[in-house]
């Protein structure tokens, strides 16, 4: 998506946002986008309060001086806006691209609301073509893995799962200090089954399936912005 339409659906996320609002701030480059939105209306008057959901978040809401609370302090929020990888026409939803899903499920799950903003590239009808994130613990890692490919098999899943690298080619840590598995499922016809299914296996911290959180989307696309429900 274009700098351009990321700043127009932050803009169009922001129409969302009321005053005295407790809000569920997302990670990631539309997420980013969002911010900078709010920053300026702050900076406007507009008076909020913020969880963020990433250490990368939390730095840029600082720099934008968006007011900042933490789950411990404000463990009830009104909405959480943020993006996702895909979205389906359930609005059942994959995040972690960015590495952030637990931090964003903790969060959107504490919420009331959660509001999506992507471009219609993200919108599928059936997820799995972007590789699911599953955050694991680093103990056993190899045991989990496997595990993870059992309880997939149950839900007619099979895919390969690869252990994320960074940008040194590290395996990649989270902020809550876990690795990631990157499954290459390919169509997951029952995103809540295998949800469910992956959940259950020791070692899973989390997994990038979002389910029964979101309530609309707002996409960017060619002809404009739109507004997206569940079917």
């Amino acid at each position: 998506m274009s700098q351009e339409l990321k700043a127009e659906v932050g803009k169009a996320a922001l129409d969302y946002v009321r005053d005295g609002m407790k809000l569920g701030i997302g990670t990631g480059s539309t997420a980013d986008a969002f911010i900078r939105e709010l920053g300026a209306a702050v900076a406007g008057g507009l008076k909020v309060i913020g969880v963020p959901t990433s250490i990368r978040t939390a730095e840029l809401c600082k720099n934008l001086n968006i007011p900042l609370t933490t789950l411990e302090e404000t463990p009830h929020l009104d909405l959480t806006i943020d993006g996702a990888d895909e979205i389906d026409p359930q609005l059942n939803l994959i995040k972690g691209g960015g590495g952030a899903l637990l931090r964003e499920k903790i969060v959107a799950s504490a919420s009331d609301d959660m509001l999506v903003i992507a471009d219609d590239s993200k919108l599928v009808d059936t997820l799995g073509a972007f590789d699911l994130p599953v955050e694991v613990n680093l103990f056993g890692v190899a045991a989990t893995i496997s595990a993870i490919e059992k309880a997939a098999a149950s839900c007619d899943v099979n895919g390969t799962l690869n252990v994320r690298k960074g940008t040194d080619n590290e395996r990649y840590i989270t902020d809550g200090g876990h690795l990631i598995i990157d499954a290459s499922f390919g169509r997951i016809a029952d995103p809540i089954a295998l949800a469910t299914a992956l959940v259950a296996v020791p070692g899973v911290v989390e997994h990038g399936l979002f389910t029964g959180l979101a309530s609309r989307a707002i996409v960017a696309g060619s002809d404009g912005i739109r507004i997206v429900t569940a079917k």
